[in-house]
Parts: C-alpha cells; sequence; structure tokens
C-alpha cells in the first residue's frame, strides 16, 4: 500500500514512538496541529496519558505505525531506533511504503546512514532529524531539528515538522549529517555544563553567594546557555531529570568512539565525558545532568543549596 502525495496534511496519520518528557511534547504539538496521532511507549502510564488527553494509545509500534503517512521516532539511542524499525512488532513493516521514519535519537552518523539504507530497501523513507531544545519547547511545537535526508523524505516529513519545529535546518541529502551535526552541538552541551557546574561548585566552595555569582555570570562574557539554564537547579537544590546524567554519558561517549575513528583529539569533551562518568557511577545517572555540581561537592566536602555536600 502506498500514502497518496496529494494527501492534505490535516488528520493525516501520524505515529510517535517514545512518550517521553520529549516525546510526549511533539505528540501533543502534533494532535494541536490537527494530526490523527497515535502513540507507543514502553511505560503502558503514558500511554494512557496520552490517550485521555485525546491521543490514540498503541499496544506496539507496529500497531501506531498502521496506515500513517509518518512515525515519528523519539527514543535514546540508535539500538532502541533499530528496535523500533526492525525488531518484534517494529513499525517497518507496518508502515505503508511512502511513509517517512522521522529518526530524532542522538546516534552516531554511521549508523543513521546504514538504518536509513537498510529502511529505504523497502521502500519506505528515513529522515535523519535529531532534537534539540527541551521538553517546554517540545510542548509548544518550538523544536530546532536538525535534518537529512532524501527530497522525498523532506517532503513527506515537512507538514509534521512544521508542527514540531520553529527551527528547520536542512542539512544535506543522505541521513548521517543530522546526526553529525547533532554530536557537534552535544560536544559542546556537554562541556558547558561539566564547565557550568565546575564554577559553581568552586564558586561555592570560595563561600560566594551563589544567587549573586549566577546574577553576575549570566550578565558577563563568562555566560553561556548551560550555565544560564542548569545553575539554577543547583540553586533550587532540585535534580529532578529535565535531561539525565546518563543521557551526555552516552553522547560524549559516541563522541569519542567518532574522534577515536577520525584520529581526531577531543581532549576537552573527554575530561567532561569522565567527570559525567563518575556522577553516574556514584548513583546519579538518572538525575538531572546538573548533578555533576552535586559530585564536585561530594568530593570536596563542598556545600551546595538543599542540603548537598
Amino acid at each position: 500500500m502506498s500514502v497518496q502525495a496529494d494527501r492534505p496534511s490535516g488528520g493525516a496519520r501520524v505515529a510517535v514512538i517514545g512518550l517521553g518528557s520529549m516525546g510526549f511534547g511533539m505528540a501533543t504539538s502534533l494532535r494541536r496541529a490537527g494530526f490523527d496521532v497515535a502513540g507507543f511507549d514502553v511505560d503502558r502510564g503514558a500511554v494512557e496519558r496520552f490517550a485521555t488527553g485525546g491521543g490514540r494509545g498503541a499496544a506496539v509500534p507496529a500497531e501506531a505505525a498502521h496506515g500513517v503517512e509518518a512515525v515519528v521516532s523519539v527514543v535514546v539511542n540508535a539500538a532502541q531506533t533499530e528496535a523500533v524499525l526492525f525488531g518484534p512488532d517494529g513499525v517497518a513493516a507496518a508502515m505503508p511504503e511512502g511513509a517517512v521514519f522521522i529518526s530524532s535519537a542522538t546516534m552516531d552518523p554511521e549508523v543513521a546512514r546504514r538504518l536509513a539504507g537498510r529502511l529505504e530497501e523497502t521502500g519506505r523513507l528515513y529522515l535523519d532529524a535529531p532534537i534539540s531544545g527541551g521538553a517546554q519547547r517540545a510542548a509548544e511545537g518550538a523544536l530546532t531539528i536538525l535534518a537529512s535526508g532524501s527530497p522525498q523524505a523532506f517532503a513527506r516529513a515537512r507538514p509534521m515538522l512544521d508542527a514540531m519545529a520553529s527551527k528547520l535546518y536542512e542539512l544535506g541529502d543522505a541521513a548521517g549529517q543530522g546526526a553529525a551535526f547533532k554530536m557537534i552541538n552535544q560536544l559542546l552541551a556537554g562541556v558547558h555544563i561539566a564547565a557550568a557546574c565546575e564554577a559553581i561548585s568552586f564558586a561555592a566552595r570560595q563561600g560566594l553567594d551563589l544567587a549573586k555569582v549566577y546574577e553576575v555570570i549570566t550578565a558577563s562574557a563568562g555566560n553561556s546557555w548551560m550555565f544560564e539554564n542548569r545553575v539554577p537547579h543547583v540553586l533550587d537544590g532540585d535534580y529532578t531529570p529535565r535531561s539525565a546524567v546518563d543521557i551526555f554519558v552516552k553522547d560524549l561517549g559516541i563522541i569519542q568512539d567518532m574522534a577515536r575513528a577520525a584520529k581526531f583529539p577531543v581532549p576537552v569533551s573527554a575530561a567532561a565525558l569522565q567527570m559525567f562518568l563518575m556522577t553516574s557511577a556514584a548513583g546519579m545517572g538518572r538525575d538531572d545532568d546538573a548533578s555533576v555540581a552535586r559530585l564536585y561537592a561530594q568530593v570536596t566536602g563542598t556545600k551546595l543549596p538543599g542540603g548537598e555536600s
């Protein structure tokens, strides 16, 4: 069965696989734009919450993918993406020919190219489309999407992309380019989070007023988006995960693999990876990534807001 190219986007069927903080917001944005959205997640509670809000729940990925124009995959990594596509009850065989798989996971560009090639051999389309922006922007339909793929994949996916993103970067005509751009972003993001946590913990050790440190730095040349966004978590002593430590264990690990393959030195991101690894090993892997500050506090006996030391 083939999807008709001239079918209007309003009311078109879309599947969202992965209803975590990002996927749930993206599914909600698609529904708000008028799409008929089926959602699946391994957490049945998330599926029930989506269905209660007016979406359609699915018991397995393949069920969600029947008759769709697009599958939006919002899982954690390449292994999960491959399982969504080709595992038991995967979507590849259930998607109509000509439908597009929009892959939002952060992964090695080589893996993205391999998955795309395998899916495209079946007559379906693959768009490499990593995301940036956080859960709030996902819910607002205001993500940044770093996409690459064939012109046909872009054409099929564009109505869905418009519903989910305020900024869409078209970065090439083959899968892998979007993934590569995302890894550069993640290199910087991980380094900046680690640096922000080091700085605010060092400020605490100096006995400085941390709220005043935040005020001064965010108005000064040393500021970064990550300092401005993550340090309030430390000031509030709130490490509820918006983005977990283990996300950067994974992403900075991918960067090390890519750099080793290219024989390119990345010592700064390697140091940041070690800080995330130590934080995870200390039992904070599923906590907010600002928990790197807690590791500094634990190691040095420094007092942070919320009783961390």
